[in-house]
């Protein structure tokens, strides 16, 4: 089977060089698939494209110690976003007609299986539109980093099993969305449902594809066997920094405009005010309340941009599906 793995890059060379040392020894290991890798550069400045220049140029002079993978690279030459990148990536995996797309950050590395466990997973079902892995951090290989994502009433996003044991979150489930960073994704519902909103530009824009997939009745589910490791805000830098927060603030806002039809705002309104309060007032406590506030007020008057999902009836036994979700979901942001 030829996967498309689709990696979007930003001055991120030290950790694209590990990266991709973990895919070239995964297809040594695994020859039941071939990997069709595409490399997206967002206008790095650290010799990103030099690298991957000669890493294609090296990878074919390499006779065929590696023949069932293959180095593709776009160059853009500003940062266009991590919606757009991966957009460019889907787009030319499309044009292959390419069954599964793998999308990958580039500070991961991928632990043994991890292509076969995802595609294991996605097969167990043709309505399962995503795949998410079990990440674990890169630094302390003991912790989870993220078991799957939880979308909740109050518009917060819980990162399942986010520093606790590797040894939790070891059975498949159901879950709202997969963490973009190291997920599958299956080809023709991407098609049906449209790419990643490159309004967002980055944070919440897999969430909002999630979202997107539960409305139209598919199904994202966490598969515990495939892992990866990963280092995390490697590119932004910071746990919490200005870019991140006031992107994310906006974000959360569109994800609630753009998906719930105006009957399931009114009837949250209450608890997303609440939720979106309380956010502001632990932000004002980092020192970054004005930063977070100017993102929910960007949000909320550059809504128009974003391209409401219009609501159809054949949908509504999905939408009291997503509601029910949201309300259980708020119980788990008490758990780990």
């Amino acid at each position: 089977m030829k996967i498309s793995v689709v990696i979007p890059n930003y001055s991120g060379k030290d950790f694209l060089v590990n990266c991709l040392k973990s895919l070239e020894n995964e297809s040594k290991r695994d020859n039941s698939h071939f990997l069709d890798v595409i490399i997206v550069d967002n206008g790095s400045s650290d010799g990103s494209s030099d690298f991957i220049n000669y890493k294609i140029i090296n990878k074919n002079n390499l006779n065929n110690e590696l023949d069932n993978i293959e180095y593709h690279f776009i160059s853009n030459k500003d940062n266009l976003g991590f919606s757009r990148a991966v957009n460019q990536g889907i787009e030319l995996a499309n044009s292959k007609n390419i069954e599964y797309i793998c999308l990958l950050n580039n500070d991961v590395e991928i632990e043994s299986n991890f292509i076969y466990n995802l595609v294991k997973s996605m097969e167990k079902d043709e309505k399962i539109f995503s795949v998410a892995s079990k990440m674990l951090q890169y630094k302390n290989r003991e912790l989870i980093d993220d078991a799957g994502d939880e979308y909740t009433l109050i518009g917060w996003t819980k990162k399942s099993g986010d520093g606790i044991s590797s040894k939790k979150y070891s059975k498949p489930r159901k879950i709202f969305s997969s963490c973009a960073g190291a997920a599958l994704y299956r080809t023709s519902i991407l098609n049906e449902i449209g790419y990643f909103d490159e309004n967002f530009f980055a944070y919440m824009e897999d969430v909002d594809i999630g979202y997107r997939a539960l409305i139209n009745g598919f199904k994202t589910v966490y598969s515990p066997d495939a892992i990866v490791y990963h280092v995390r805000s490697a590119s932004s830098g910071s746990k919490y920094n200005e870019f991140k927060i006031k992107l994310a603030a906006r974000n959360n806002i569109w994800v609630v405009y753009k998906n719930m039809p105006w009957p399931q705002i009114l009837l949250n309104i209450g608890f997303l005010f609440l939720g979106f309060l309380v956010k502001y007032l632990f932000f004002i406590r980092k020192g970054y309340g004005n930063v977070y506030l100017s993102g929910l007020k960007e949000g909320i008057s550059n809504r128009k941009k974003i391209k409401k999902i219009k609501f159809k009836s054949s949908n509504i036994k999905n939408y009291f599906k997503i509601e029910w979700k949201l309300i259980l979901n708020m119980f788990k942001l008490f758990t780990k």
